[in-house]
């Protein structure tokens, strides 16, 4: 039996409701642990009895609990960490909670909807007469005794009984508010007028590429509308434009040809990560050079028919040209050339050879960015591609793409990164494309002189238009005069439509003050000595310090414990020794780098602070969106429909409702426009409270920072130079490794 849906029926006599209903939350609990058992001991072979005895014991007694899978990662992540050692890392394990969470999930769905699987038949007439014969002590419509070896004991399993009927009547009330059926969302089309010139420009084989007349929209949202776009070979070119206008939808319709590219031009568009095997991360980045790895196979097989005497002339003759093309295309360099983009983007010598399955989807990004650099295709895509990187790899990369020889089309927020990189800017607005000569600077600068201009043209235009009509309004109804009224009018009826000039509106941030005064010591780590497992120290004698005037930005590598650090200042980690001291009335604001995992993208954003802050009215509510601009439709549409930067905003105004009075923010540029960028620093600049963040935006860094801290090493300490020393010496420990 493949799996059964229990239906309400009348219980013979003796056997209650209440029995059926205890019965089955026994059954279901019992058939939960067994899969989540199942997933431990797959995935931790040898893990001793304590340890298996402890996880199961928390995940039994407490899974009614918790709301998601990062819940049962702080519940047990860190046992299952040290259990794991060199084998696992923390996305690794973030990842097998989850799966463990999803198996504890279908205990949380309302008992209209549970289905619950069973490894055999049920004979409910056997389950009456069982049930009949233990009134006094009914465990359930199976009468199934608890194993010996669990580590539920009775008390544990009645609270948390207690707490899934509390939890099923919560969720039951918020499932009544919502309407049913499954989410669809819209999904993206392009449209393209056709043009004769296409036909030459393939037929001459030029790199270049120009698209003439185009329509993009998402659903019934219109993003572009008779734009033009212009690519000239050889040059690099950053996409730019407010937070849900269509950037990232644009590159998708290259990507997938929905706009007309010539099909001799290569696209490569670096969007989802290397799916994880047994290949190496060196070999994944060779093999995606095809051409290289088609001649390699090609010659490996003519070889072994020369070695066995079976090859003909013709075949000696195909393996010389191969040899030949080899030669040409540098095969016998690209080792090399693979391993220095993999070290330039962070991957040390052991990782290169790990196999992909062992890295986190994060470094697979990386994985996914490395295999498109060595693959040089003639248009390659980039969305974003510094979110994924700490800023040591964003140097490299800057470096890297100035000597690119094709066409690059990028997706940025970063403004440094905009300035080092591209030659060109495409303009996203109004829903068309506007390009300019030069890098970000350059384009702000003539950005702000055309808008002079046109405003002056809007002007002078204005006043002509009100001085024929004064004239006319004066001499309307003078006879001597009505030829030259009739001319004016003429005149006026000629002049071009007049549109008032189109600016973007001004992106403003608020962070709410908490305007109680806190004496210090307000947060402190003395001595701290931290690890998962005591192989592997992670820090020690850690000494941090902040207040509510501080604005401190902690940078390092990817790995070296950032996060980690954050979470010991929270309270979420316990020092192995040392103290974390926090006043009393400290209340933390957390923005994660993975802030998007921890909203529920089924519901709209009003529905979602409704949930966490219930009991205000919606005007409040919509009015706390607003102020991060989430407005009118925005503010109604589900969550997952929404754009990266405008899922960024969501979780600000949530962040911000509880009016915290200290923030801790990880990571919080990635995916918002500059605009945004800008108007967070400003925010954070004017917020009375205290600021600890992780960033690797030189401009965020720039405008906020008075302290820098340097997590490298097992240590952090504060970098008296500022951002320009840590840059310098970035660049010098590169330059000493060969890399730039």
């Amino acid at each position: 039996m493949d799996g059964l849906t229990l239906f309400p029926r009348i219980p013979d006599a003796g056997v209650t409701h209440a029995h059926l209903a205890a019965a089955v939350r026994s059954r279901r609990l019992t058939i939960m642990a067994a899969t989540y058992v199942e997933i431990l001991r797959s995935e931790f072979p040898d893990i001793d009895s304590e340890l298996y005895d402890y996880i199961t014991g928390v995940l039994d007694g407490c899974g009614a609990e918790f709301e998601d899978g990062e819940e049962v990662f702080e519940a047990v992540g860190g046992v299952l960490q040290e259990v794991s050692a060199d084998s696992k890392n923390e996305d690794d394990v973030r990842h097998i909670c989850l799966r463990m969470f999803n198996t504890l999930r279908l205990s949380r769905c309302p008992s209209s909807q549970r289905q619950v699987l069973l490894d055999a038949p049920v004979q409910l007439s056997q389950m009456s007469v069982e049930a009949a014969s233990a009134n006094d002590d009914v465990q359930g419509i199976w009468m199934m005794k608890r194993s010996q070896n669990t580590m539920v004991d009775a008390k544990k399993l009645e609270k948390a009984e207690a707490k899934l009927k509390a939890k099923h009547e919560r969720r039951n009330e918020k499932d009544a508010q919502k309407t049913s059926g499954p989410l669809v969302l819209e999904e993206a089309s392009a449209s393209q007028a056709s043009s004769k010139k296409e036909g030459r420009a393939d037929h001459n084989r030029s790199y270049d590429i120009r698209i003439e007349n185009f329509d993009v929209s998402f659903g019934e949202r219109c993003l572009l509308q008779g734009a033009e776009l212009s690519l000239a070979s050889g040059r690099r070119y950053g996409l730019i434009g407010r937070n849900g206008l269509g950037k990232t939808t644009l590159l998708k319709m290259l990507a997938s040809r929905s706009l007309r590219v010539p099909p001799h031009i290569s696209i490569l568009h670096v969007e989802q990560e290397v799916a994880g095997d047994d290949t190496t991360a060196l070999q994944s980045v060779l093999e995606s050079d095809t051409l290289r790895e088609g001649l390699l196979r090609e010659e490996g097989l003519l070889n072994a028919r020369v070695a066995n005497g079976t090859a003909e002339g013709v075949e000696s003759v195909r393996l010389s040209e191969i040899y030949s093309k080899l030669e040409e295309i540098e095969a016998d360099k690209a080792p090399a050339r693979a391993s220095i983009i993999l070290a330039g983007l962070g991957f040390s010598p052991k990782m290169q050879q790990q196999p992909t399955k062992e890295f986190s989807g994060g470094w697979r990004m990386r994985l996914a960015l490395a295999r498109a650099l060595f693959a040089r295709p003639d248009l390659l895509l980039l969305d974003e591609p510094t979110n994924m990187l700490d800023v040591s790899a964003i140097l490299w990369l800057e470096n890297y793409l100035q000597t690119w020889q094709s066409t690059i089309l990028v997706v940025s927020h970063d403004r440094n990164f905009l300035n080092a990189v591209v030659t060109d800017i495409v303009h996203l607005h109004s829903h068309r494309l506007d390009t300019y000569r030069g890098d970000y600077e350059n384009f702000v600068k003539t950005k702000e002189d055309r808008l002079k201009n046109q405003q002056r043209e809007y002007d002078a235009q204005l006043q002509y238009r009100q001085h024929i009509q004064v004239f006319i309004d004066r001499f309307r109804y003078n006879a001597n005069r009505a030829a030259q009224v009739q001319s004016k009018l003429k005149v006026l009826e000629k002049l071009p439509e007049l549109k008032p000039i189109e600016k973007e509106a001004e992106v403003t941030l608020r962070f709410p003050d908490n305007f109680e005064k806190l004496s210090p010591p307000i947060l402190q780590l003395d001595e701290v000595e931290f690890y998962y497992t005591p192989e592997q120290r992670l820090f020690s004698g850690l000494n941090l310090s902040a207040d509510l005037e501080s604005r401190v930005c902690m940078v390092g590598q990817n790995g070296a414990g950032k996060s980690t650090v954050l979470k010991l200042l929270m309270g979420e980690l316990t020092p192995v020794s040392g103290v974390r001291q926090a006043h009393r009335n400290l209340k933390i604001g957390y923005f994660s780098q993975h802030h998007v995992d921890q909203l529920d993208l089924n519901v709209c954003s009003v529905e979602l602070l409704l949930n966490k802050f219930p009991g205000r009215t919606e005007e409040e509510y919509r009015h706390q969106l607003g102020g991060y601009g989430i407005t009118g439709e925005l503010a109604t549409r589900p969550v997952a429909s929404l754009s990266g930067g405008q899922k960024s905003r969501v979780a600000f105004a949530q962040m911000t409702m509880a009016r915290p009075n200290f923030y801790i923010l990880d990571e919080p540029t990635n995916h918002l426009d500059m605009e945004t960028i800008e108007a967070l620093a400003i925010a954070l600049n004017k917020f009375k409270g205290g600021v600890i963040l992780v960033s690797h935006d030189e401009r965020l860094i720039r405008l906020v920072c008075k302290e820098l801290w340097v997590c490298e090493g097992g240590r952090v300490w504060r970098m008296d130079g500022g951002f320009d020393q840590y840059r310098d010496a970035l660049r010098e420990q590169f330059k000493k490794e060969g890399y730039l």
